[in-house]
Formats: structure tokens, sequence, C-alpha cells
């Protein structure tokens, strides 16, 4: 894969490269229409297929916080056409690296030093290069180590980047007023968390420590001596991505056990320490030989304060739900409702919500719960369906609940997919014997 001299961090530099990926996009749409007069019957396919292979190739070369949102709408299966899914799904791991002479300058930039001063042998070409960081794989003092590297410039841009994401995603997901900013503001916060690899060290130790109980659970070691605020070097740890492992020809019962471990280490973080890794995507996941889960990127935490824990699972009860008094004020507690809707807005969203949590705190409902099973999922993509083509949807305000949300709910999407990767049958209250 071809290498990076240079990423664009001035924000002039970066607004072009993004306006030069509108400029295409906009050629797809005029070709696709010119097609569609003579062909009425085009479906959209070609041109989300166009799209997405635009939109990703300009985003790729910017890095950062821009493409980190297509990694992070790549999770949302159900939401995107296919091309996009597919195509952003690249983000995860598999994004042109730095060249040498820039890895080098930034390790003499972060720890005083280049890379073969510091370790015994250090890999010139990365193993996996992603959103905000690539790693390389070293060796020191007999350990195999892997190093992640920040690439220049993230940090510095993820502002502007947001400035110029803001009014795509506003269209995207019908988001209206100025309440919207409460959003865009927690998103960028988290981004700038990320590119503190000295926190990410710190929650990485902190979560790793307090989840070392969980059976069948795996950590890399870190070394602070060997990182910096733009730098981390941990243990190497050997595995197949969780991706790659999903296409394998697994065991039920390893795809179970794997499936347990992982819902194990997530019921633990949310209901015990009440933060939780809010990036459950394929890439920071390994399977090692020996089937044990490997979990090796902490960057995204999220705290869970109580007075949104606390109405936000008592929202996934099924005698709430039923409750027509309790389930109003549920919604009015978590800010999906507000004092100033309307009648009309108050039974419709009260409707739709009650669908949509019927179906997705299906599983918290249930002693076990099948994740393999396709009408769990297929249940879910005509839902998706359904809201996509809902008029009266696109004449709402999209701007409903808290801030909490976003990673909320990426957290528990993210982990059902895995987990229906896995096709992992798991029993749901299981976490419950490490709370002694």
């Amino acid at each position: 894969m071809k290498t990076l001299d240079k990423i664009p961090t001035g924000k002039i530099e970066r607004a072009s490269k993004l306006m030069k990926t509108g400029v295409k996009i906009g050629g797809n749409y005029v070709k696709y229409y010119g097609k569609k007069l003579v062909n009425p019957e085009l479906t959209k396919e070609q041109l989300n297929e166009d799209n997405a292979e635009d939109i990703y190739d300009g985003l790729k070369t910017l890095k950062g916080s821009a493409l980190k949102v297509a990694q992070m709408l790549s999770m949302e299966k159900n939401m995107l056409p296919r091309a996009y899914v597919d195509k952003f799904s690249l983000s995860q791991f598999s994004v042109p690296p730095l060249s040498a002479p820039l890895v080098r300058k930034t390790f003499k930039k972060y720890l005083g030093k280049y890379p073969e001063e510091i370790y015994d042998t250090f890999d010139r070409d990365s193993i996996n290069a992603a959103s905000i960081g690539q790693v390389h794989k070293a060796s020191k003092d007999g350990k195999e180590l892997a190093v992640k590297i920040q690439y220049p410039g993230v940090a510095e841009s993820i502002s502007s980047d947001l400035a110029l994401v803001k009014p795509i995603a506003l269209k995207m997901f019908n988001i209206k007023g100025k309440d919207s900013d409460k959003y865009f503001k927690e998103v960028e916060d988290k981004l700038f968390e990320e590119t503190d690899y000295l926190l990410e060290i710190a929650q990485s130790k902190e979560i790793t420590e307090s989840c070392s109980l969980i059976e069948g659970l795996e950590f890399p070691k870190y070394y602070e001596n060997l990182s910096s605020e733009r730098i981390i070097t941990m243990d190497w740890m050997n595995g197949v991505h969780l991706s790659e492992f999903a296409k394998t020809d697994f065991s039920q019962k390893l795809g179970d056990n794997l499936g347990q471990t992982l819902w194990d280490f997530y019921m633990y973080q949310i209901h015990i320490l009440r933060k939780v890794h809010a990036d459950p995507h394929p890439g920071n996941f390994l399977v090692s030989e020996e089937g044990n889960l490997i979990a090796i990127d902490f960057g995204c935490i999220k705290e869970v304060p109580d007075e949104f824990y606390v109405p936000y699972f008592e929202l996934s009860k099924k005698e709430i739900l039923q409750n027509d008094t309790s389930f109003t004020e549920k919604m009015y507690e978590l800010e999906i409702l507000t004092p100033t809707d309307t009648p009309k807005e108050i039974v419709f969203f009260k409707a739709m919500f009650k669908e949509m949590l019927t179906l997705f705190t299906a599983p918290l409902n249930e002693e076990e719960f099948d994740f393999g099973a396709d009408d769990f999922w297929n249940s879910i993509a005509e839902l998706s369906e359904q809201f996509s083509k809902d008029t009266e949807i696109r004449k709402m305000n999209g701007n409903r609940g808290s801030k909490h949300f976003l990673y909320m709910n990426r957290t528990f999407f993210g982990l059902f997919n895995l987990l229906h990767d896995l096709k992992a049958n798991v029993k749901v209250n299981n976490f419950k014997k490490y709370l002694d």
C-alpha cells in the first residue's frame, strides 16, 4: 500500500480536500440522474458505490476525526446502504500508513529519540493503519511489542474537521436547532480524549486491572517509560482480528464462549464500573490461538453518570415499557420528550420509541439470548427500513435525547453486531457471578 509523506493539517487545506470530494459526489449525482432518464428502473446501488468510494478516498488522506466519523458510521449496518458500510469499515484498520521518515520524525519529536535508538528492533512498515494512528511491531529485552503512533495534526484539527462535517450530519440525522451543539460537543470531547495517549494508558490500566477476573479475557501490558502523549508502547498480542475470525468455520461452542466473554466484559464495565469501552468494532478485538478474547484499544471510554444510567436501564424493563405513566416519565428524564413538545409530537415519539425500545432491549429481558438468530436482525432491518420511508419523521425535529445516548447506543449496537458475527448464544446475567 502506498505510504503518506504528509497529512494535510491546516484548516484551509483540509477544507479544500473535502470540497473536492463534494464536487465528485455532485458529479456522481449528475451521472446517476442522466442514466435514470434513459432507464427509469435504475437503482441507487451504483450511485451509493461511487459516493462511498469518493468519500472514503477523500477522508483516508485526511485521517483524524473526519475518518473516525466514517468508522463510527460503518458500525451502523442497518442504517446505511451496504456500499457505505463496506467501504467505511476499511477505516477500522486499512488506510494508507505514514512513511518511514514521517514515523521517525514523530518519534524524535515526542520521545526525543529515533525508534532504532529506543527498541532493539522496529519494523519500518506498519501492521495496521486506522483513523487516528498506526501500529508497528517492535521488540526490546526479549519482549515483542506493539507501538501505536498518532498521526501528525490529528488533535489540532478535530474542531475544524467537525465543523466541516456538521452540516452533513445535521442533514443525515434530521437534527435541528441550537441544542444540537450538545451532541457535537460530546463527540468533540471524546475525540480529544482519544488523541491523548497518556490518558489512554491510564484508562487502559484501570479497565484491564478491574476486568482481569473475567474468564477468557486477555489484555496487553502498557509501558509508560516507552510512551508519550502521541506514542503508546504495549505488549504485542498474537491473534486474529475478530472480523477475520468471524469468516472462519469456528465451532458453535467457541462462538458462544467468545460471545459470553465479550458480553460479560461489557456488562461488568457498564453496571459495575459505570464506564465502558465505547468503541466495540472488530479492529479492537483479537481471538487468540487458545480461543481467548483479547481487547487491545481503550482510547474511547465513556463514563455513565447515575442520572443517565438509572432511567436508561429502567426504560429497558418490560414493566416500564408497558406502563404508560412510568414510560412517559422516563422519556422526559432522558430528554427524549421535552416540555416544548406539541401533543402531536408527544404521541408520535412515544409510539416510535416504544417500538424501537421493545425490539432493541429484547436481549436484556431474557435469561439467554441467541444473537445468531436471524429473526432479531431481520426485525431491526425491517424497522430501519420502515423509519427511513416514514415521511412524518422527516417533519419532526430529530434532536432527541440526552447527549449520553450517542456513545451508549453506539456501544450496545456495536456489541450486538459483534455477537451476531460470532453467532453467540449468551447467558444475559452471567456477569453477576463476578460481583463477589
